[in-house]
């Protein structure tokens, strides 16, 4: 068998995401080589994986973690083009791992043609070494503003005739008008290939969602392959910062409460999944310098602008309330772009991240400079700190000058304050247990090490996900459109304009 499905969304958090993990883990246990895939990325939640030529490559965050459920080596084509946001117009972009410079929204909308052909050459090439290539769309199919240039949803199907699935989140209402209107709203050469919906995060009685669905069918032409329930148990890594809001824990009775800054442009905030996993430790994202000042340790995240960032957090009062924190001797850990913030001064010759010549007084607290280069670092280093081997990765412009400060993973350390570069080195067991037992002595708290192993707990978390859809979705038709495309004779919706010029 060979071929590919592509999942397409009513809107963008519709469920695209999870339900593309679902597939690579349900379709890889049947002894297919899978490989998932989304044309265009938009998200400052990135990876890295090891190119082609054995040098780092940059992707989005979840394609990573669909490839860990495809049971698949991640590359970079399996995500060619990454759009990291740098402010409201304008974003950097990756392709093929590689930093290319930034684009604004009116280039991307006048001119992505390269964007497109570099997107489709990775899908080709994917599609011509693994069995089954699982697309993952991007928001809706159905912006018709957006069409003519699409690469990444119908203009991806069209380019290679797959067959499409559209979910639908049933959570926020009217999913039955946002599925019919999503293919009525398609040009009649992207109906034809729209297969059918996923209905996403429903709650309740099933029987009660079947005349809705029988409808469905009937009006579209296109059966419904099943019906994911809402299920808060489901972890993954998440790509958006709107995946915060269903982040917040409220354990007070946790022995660790751990604040994580969240800050505008914060990137990489699955840095801290980890520790929230940990039994007696609670985690929330915090912006309010309360929640700052109440926590145990905090936690300064990456961002994808460190300068604009750092300013925000001294007009917010966060950082008195950082400094606070740092004085009472309570435990600091920055990471990446937040241990920068730690340091002495930031420093942007180049115009890397914003205004070139800008230079902002950091926080303080440790003796390090950093000052932005126009090359990207991507690296996955490997180490040993508070007596634990660790790991990670590295995706940075700043270079670090470091004081008498001590060394701690490509970062500093002094006393309780902790600044590395490293991305992901809490998902080292060790090291993590390490941390928290350190934290848990400074605060006079108890602390028993768990036994949790980050890798085997999110390999068992996409277990679950794969079997959520073997049991709720008819997962062999699914395979036959793999295997044998589109349905022929699909309806063709009459479109809105065609409608209006009748009732005229």
């Amino acid at each position: 068998m060979t071929g590919a499905l592509l999942v397409a969304g009513t809107t963008s958090d519709a469920g695209k995401s999870i339900l593309t993990t679902g597939l690579c883990r349900a379709f890889a246990r049947r002894g297919l080589s899978v490989a998932p895939y989304k044309a265009q990325n938009m998200s400052n939640n990135s990876m890295v994986c090891l190119g082609p030529d054995g040098v780092g490559a940059e992707i989005g965050r979840a394609q990573w973690i669909q490839a860990m459920a495809a049971r698949a080596t991640p590359e970079a084509a399996m995500n060619p083009v990454l759009l990291k946001p740098g402010g409201d117009r304008a974003s950097h972009v990756v392709v093929m791992g590689r930093p290319a410079g930034e684009i604004t929204s009116a280039e991307f909308i006048g001119g992505r043609t390269h964007l497109a052909a570099a997107a489709h050459a990775a899908y080709d090439d994917l599609a011509s070494r693994y069995d089954v290539v699982v697309c993952e769309g991007a928001g809706s199919p159905a912006e018709i503003n957006l069409r003519a240039g699409d690469y990444v949803n119908m203009g991806l199907a069209r380019h290679a005739d797959i067959p499409t699935v559209v979910v639908g989140d049933i959570d926020r209402g009217g999913v039955f008008a946002a599925m019919f209107g999503t293919v009525a709203l398609l040009e009649p050469a992207d109906q034809r290939l729209v297969a059918g919906f996923v209905v996403n995060k429903f709650r309740g009685d099933e029987g009660l969602l079947a005349p809705g669905l029988q409808q469905l069918e009937r009006l579209t032409g296109r059966r419904v392959f099943g019906v994911l329930p809402w299920s808060s148990d489901l972890w993954l890594d998440s790509e958006d910062a709107l995946d915060l809001d269903g982040r917040r824990a409220d354990d007070r009775d946790a022995a660790l409460r751990v604040a994580v800054v969240r800050l505008p442009r914060i990137s990489n905030f699955t840095d801290v999944d980890a520790l929230g996993l940990e039994p007696g430790v609670d985690v929330t994202f915090a912006s309010d310098p309360r929640d700052v000042t109440d926590a145990d340790v905090v936690v300064l995240p990456g961002t994808r602008a460190t300068i604009s960032d750092l300013r925000w957090l001294r007009s917010r009062g966060l950082d008195r309330a950082i400094l606070d924190h740092a004085a009472a001797g309570r435990p600091l850990l920055g990471i990446c772009g937040g241990f920068q913030m730690l340091g002495r001064t930031v420093s942007d010759p180049h115009g890397v991240e914003g205004d070139a010549g800008a230079e902002v007084e950091g926080l303080g607290l440790l003796d390090v400079t950093t000052t932005f280069d126009a090359d990207k670092v991507l690296r996955l280093p490997v180490g040993e700190a508070l007596g634990a081997r660790a790991s990670g990765y590295e995706i940075h412009h700043g270079r670090i000058a470091r004081g008498d400060d001590e060394e701690f993973l490509g970062g500093a350390r002094a006393g309780h304050v902790f600044g590395t570069m490293w991305h992901g080195s809490l998902e080292s067991d060790g090291l993590r247990r390490a941390f928290l037992a350190e934290a848990s002595a400074v605060l006079g708290r108890p602390y028993e090490p768990s036994d949790v192993s980050f890798a085997e707990r999110r390999d068992a978390r996409l277990d679950l996900l794969g079997d959520l859809v073997e049991q709720k979705l008819d997962v062999e038709a699914l395979l036959g459109l793999v295997e044998h495309g589109p349905p022929s004779g699909l309806a063709v919706l009459p479109p809105g304009p065609d409608v209006a010029a009748v009732g005229a």
